[in-house]
């Protein structure tokens, strides 16, 4: 019965989205956060994420929230060696030249959203399977779904880029350490760290730019575990702060997400929309931390 339920709240969303994006992300917001959405005066980072969304200048969001574009962007920054290098671009499923690939790889959507195929060994891949499956990817729209309507302005693609190696790492993770960095006008503030990340769960922490372990910053949600055991500085934090500095410039909010392999820093992707703007996995007053850091006078 739940199943059913939450199958019949989802069509709901799905098609309220398609009337109205801002009706759905009010819905959204209602359903998760069990507050009702002020658009008059937006407070903490959730509601001021709502508002960028339909009352701020997001005319460069569908081109840098594009995992294939926003690889010029980061060119254009003078950052080109922080890319991870890139295997191939495919815009139908059915031209994905699988024979071709290295035996590992990362194949997902520029548009989508945990979509993203890891192979760590081809031989072991059902190439027709997954042909199917990112055809179906390539049509999927998540603006309805999620009240984000500058995804769908993304033409969408297919990328393959080299699989970043999670053993090269100073701290044990089954996955690459996700640095994913908080930033206001250019001004980078909190980190956000993923790591031990699987289909299921992920394991979670809070540190600022001088990494600060915050562990009452962050809370059980979702497949969002936290951590407890506080990680290594990393040896590029400085790069890491500069490198978020240089892209976020000019923006109210973004997160810029970057990897730190093998003792060199790799760039991730940047999000205006963290959560889509119902970030559950922080307690409110971090919420408010956050919100007190997005000016958003002057960004409509």
């Amino acid at each position: 019965m739940k199943r059913i339920k939450r199958f019949i709240w989802d069509v709901l969303l799905y098609l309220s989205g398609l009337v109205s994006p801002q009706l759905v992300t009010t819905l959204r917001f209602r359903m998760i956060t069990g507050r009702f959405m002020d658009w008059k005066h937006p407070r903490d980072i959730n509601e001021k994420i709502q508002w960028l969304k339909f009352y701020g200048d997001t005319s460069q969001w569908p081109r840098l929230a594009d995992k294939y574009a926003v690889r010029e962007y980061v060119k254009e920054k003078g950052l080109a060696d922080i890319l991870v290098p890139f295997i191939g671009k495919w815009d139908r499923a059915e031209d994905i030249g699988w024979e071709a690939l290295p035996n590992q790889f990362v194949m997902k959507t520029n548009h989508g959203s945990a979509d993203a195929l890891i192979c760590k060994d081809k031989t072991a891949l059902d190439t027709a399977c997954y042909t199917q499956f990112f055809a179906r990817q390539l049509k999927s729209k998540l603006g309805p779904k999620t009240g984000e309507p500058h995804y769908d302005k993304i033409d969408p693609c297919i990328v393959a880029e080299e699989l970043l190696d999670a053993t090269k790492q100073d701290y044990p993770s089954t996955s690459p350490i996700d640095y994913k960095i908080w930033c206001f006008d250019g001004k980078p503030s909190y980190f956000f760290v993923c790591l031990n990340r699987t289909k299921d769960a992920c394991e979670v922490a809070t540190y600022d730019t001088d990494w600060n372990f915050y562990p009452q910053y962050i809370k059980r949600a979702d497949h969002y575990i936290p951590c407890t055991n506080p990680l290594p500085r990393p040896k590029n934090l400085e790069q890491m702060l500069s490198i978020a500095h240089r892209l976020s410039e000019g923006f109210p909010c973004v997160r810029v997400d970057l990897y730190e392999i093998g003792g060199k820093v790799f760039f991730g992707e940047m999000t205006f929309t963290p959560a889509s703007g119902n970030n559950s996995f922080y307690p409110q007053e971090f919420l408010n931390i956050l919100g007190d850091l997005c000016n958003i006078e002057g960004h409509a």
